[in-house]
């Protein structure tokens, strides 16, 4: 599990560093509403690939270890400490015209426009619509619904008709 208190903790060691992240997940969802609303099993971060190599470094340094996964890729990798705290890593590139270029799809910019706190920590994050399209079209579970439901009502989007029912 990945508590406020570990959350905050991997935030700070990469901005101690001047690496800039991004939340998604879960955590991405709670940094929006500004309070924890469920337990998480780890916390999604996205890293520019010029930072990448700087923040693994810092990762293995407090304890953490690559744990290959089946869906480990070059740019998609997961870390783990003995306590069994997880960081789940997606490493992109900016391209020229400021879009974002993740595992070979391309998205505007703004997605990472999100803003959001965990704790009285203010943190970079994914924007509550882009939150909300990248929970589509793939079998969810409980904490999907959770999660869109809660961006749905805090931001008044319709509740998408694969979540209903």
């Amino acid at each position: 599990m990945i508590t406020e208190n570990d959350a905050r903790e991997v935030i700070r060691l990469a901005a101690d560093a001047g690496i800039a992240v991004w939340l998604d997940g879960g955590w991405g969802i709670d940094a929006l509403m500004g309070r924890q609303t469920r337990p998480h099993n780890d916390i999604d971060i996205f890293v520019q690939r010029k930072d990448a190599d700087r923040l693994v470094d810092l990762l293995v340094a407090k304890g953490f270890a690559e744990r290959l996964m089946p869906y480990t890729l070059a740019d998609h990798t997961t870390w783990e400490d003995k306590g069994g705290r997880t960081v789940d890593l997606h490493v992109f590139d900016f391209a020229d015209d400021g879009r974002i270029v993740f595992l070979g799809e391309s998205y505007p910019g703004e997605v990472f426009s999100g803003k959001g706190t965990i704790g009285d920590m203010p943190v970079d994050c994914i924007e509550p619509a882009s939150q909300l399209m990248f929970h589509l079209g793939y079998d969810h579970d409980e904490n999907d619904l959770h999660d869109v439901l809660l961006l749905c009502q805090k931001y008044g989007f319709d509740v998408p008709d694969e979540y209903l029912g």
